[in-house]
């Protein structure tokens, strides 16, 4: 996609779901907002192979006995007073469970956002949009301590795997991975155990 991706600093004390709402309810096209660092994002639609390889690698999990691999939920994370601190959709993700019945509520009262913990692995595709990919969405994961985040960065054509998220002190724009593998675009990217290792060969450029 030739797009860029719309950012918009908010600065007003409502909630970022009600935000989200208004501004997909305004908008013309089909869109989906996310709210990251104070910052709402629109991610530009995504092209054919953003989505083609982003399905293959969520297929891959479920071949490997991940039942719980998926796409397209949303999930919410929160301040440690109970504010909205995120809003994100990522490209796949496995779950740490399915969702229980207090998930469900959590879905209910936060108008469509599951619960950030559900995740144990999590999993972003780049577009226009590989700066957010690369900085504010990892570390938002970082900070609420998702393990494992797959990163396929299709503007530096490597795969990367970052693990053991760390928080140093209480401002989550602070936060890290401490550990990443790295491979082009095409090799096998390893994850850790119990997760299978990744053919990335759907992103290979010709």
């Amino acid at each position: 996609m030739s797009a860029e991706p719309i950012t918009e600093p908010v600065m007003t004390q409502q909630d970022p779901i009600d935000l989200l709402i208004a501004i997909e309810e305004a908008s013309v096209a089909p869109i989906r907002p996310e709210y990251v660092e104070g910052t709402v994002i629109v991610p530009p639609q995504p092209d054919y192979n953003h989505s083609k390889g982003a399905v293959k690698l969520a297929v891959q999990f479920h071949t490997a006995g991940f039942e719980l691999a998926g796409m397209g939920m949303g999930f919410r994370a929160a301040h440690k007073d109970g504010s909205t601190m995120s809003l994100v959709i990522p490209d796949f993700y496995v779950l740490r469970r399915e969702p229980t019945e207090l998930d469900e509520s959590y879905l209910k009262a936060h108008k469509g956002w599951y619960p950030i913990d559900m995740i144990a692995l999590i999993g972003e595709v780049t577009s226009t949009n590989h700066e957010t990919d690369t900085g504010p969405k990892m570390r938002t994961y970082a900070a609420v301590g998702v393990p494992v985040y797959v990163l396929i960065n299709r503007n530096t054509k490597t795969a990367h795997c970052y693990t053991d998220p760390i928080l140093p002190g209480d401002d989550p724009t602070r936060a890290y991975y401490d550990d990443e593998s790295k491979v082009d675009l095409g090799e096998p990217l390893p994850l850790p155990e119990p997760y299978p290792t990744l053919d990335t060969a759907p992103f290979r450029t010709r």
